[in-house]
């Protein structure tokens, strides 16, 4: 009965996961970030950085979501590359959008 409640659990997570659209950034910046740093990026919830206002291009803004800072938690296992860069290339858009 035990090894049966572990399956369930099990399964539930991974199609919880496998709900996430592969490379949709916004849905991933919806899922995992959002909480942080707001629907606009300038919510700076937990000492978030304020996204609409960084002055971090692409390739930082990946290495950030890959490895994490300061009170950001790591997102590389979590996520797969094409995610990280899907999300850190719609952060982009929340610059442009102020």
């Amino acid at each position: 009965m035990r090894y049966l409640s572990l399956a369930f659990v099990l399964l539930g997570f991974l199609y919880a996961c496998s709900q996430i659209p592969e490379a949709d950034g916004h849905e991933i910046y919806k899922t995992y970030c959002v909480s942080c740093h707001g629907a606009k990026g300038n919510m700076g919830g937990n000492g978030a950085f304020d996204l609409s206002a960084s002055a971090l291009g692409l390739e930082e803004r990946v290495r950030v979501i890959h490895t994490g800072r300061n009170t950001m938690t790591s997102f590389k296992a979590l996520l797969s590359p094409e995610q990280i860069r899907a999300v850190a290339e719609y952060t982009l858009e929340l610059k442009q959008n102020q």
